[in-house]
């Protein structure tokens, strides 16, 4: 082989590679599966795709390396080949970000209104969680709690967390977290627990960002029961969170 005819070749796989990102479903993809595997249906109804649409960007990234499968039955699930490719959707965050000024004023106007205030970093959030000065809340759907999620960490998912407000101590400090850098349920939730009256922040990054950062996880169903959460109502029954 030649040296052009082997650069030709050689950049054309990088070029493949980075073919993978060309879509913004399929970076959207990528950012959602790296919470945990999915089934085809459940990655359509997420990014509001049909499923034929959704089968295909799937097929690309495949093709690319940058997923793998299993059969569960007669699904087949969807998972992030390793983590790699988060390292490099992250990457390609990171030269959005510094390059093209639309990403941060975009996540300024979207974020400043929801909770207008620059997220907490992970490390104070972990110091602050260890001395038992805040709540930490996991607004994710269960699944993707249960494949990974800070230590100490409650899991209440979004469109539960109107109804289960009021089992927070008025006093507490809270900071809740999603999916990552540009979730919006974190956002949201924080909204939610101002609104009621409580000390609210927002979580910078998300489990797959700690888990290629060297920060351990948990997994599986969550088992911590704050001791400082209660009731509004003084019900003596809901010392911690009432389940």
């Amino acid at each position: 082989m030649e040296g052009r005819e082997f650069k030709n070749s050689i950049f054309e796989q990088f070029a493949r590679a980075a073919n993978a990102f060309a879509s913004p479903k399929r970076v959207e993809i990528i950012d959602l599966l790296s919470q945990g595997e999915r089934s085809v249906a459940s990655i359509s109804q997420s990014t509001n795709m049909a499923i034929a649409n959704t089968s295909r960007h799937l097929q690309i990234l495949r093709n690319a390396g940058m997923l793998s499968t299993r059969k569960d039955g007669l699904n087949v699930l969807y998972r992030i080949a390793d983590d790699s490719v988060i390292e490099g959707y992250r990457a390609l965050c990171v030269l959005a970000e510094s390059r093209i000024s639309e990403v941060r004023h975009l996540a300024e106007a979207f974020f400043g209104e929801l909770d207008g205030a620059d997220p907490v970093n992970v490390n104070e959030l972990l110091k602050r969680s260890r001395a038992g000065e805040v709540v930490v809340v996991d607004v994710r759907p269960q699944l993707e709690f249960e494949a990974g999620h800070l230590p100490g960490a409650i899991n209440i998912a979004l469109d539960e967390l109107s109804d289960r407000v009021t089992d927070f101590d008025p006093d507490t400090s809270v900071v809740a977290y999603c999916r990552g850098r540009y979730c919006v349920l974190a956002a949201q939730a924080v909204a939610i627990f101002r609104a009621a009256g409580l000390q609210a922040e927002r979580l910078e990054g998300g489990p797959a960002d700690w888990r290629v950062d060297g920060i351990p996880l948990a997994f599986g169903p969550s088992t911590h029961k704050p001791h400082h959460l209660h009731s509004r109502k003084k019900n003596p029954k809901a010392k911690g969170l009432i389940k």
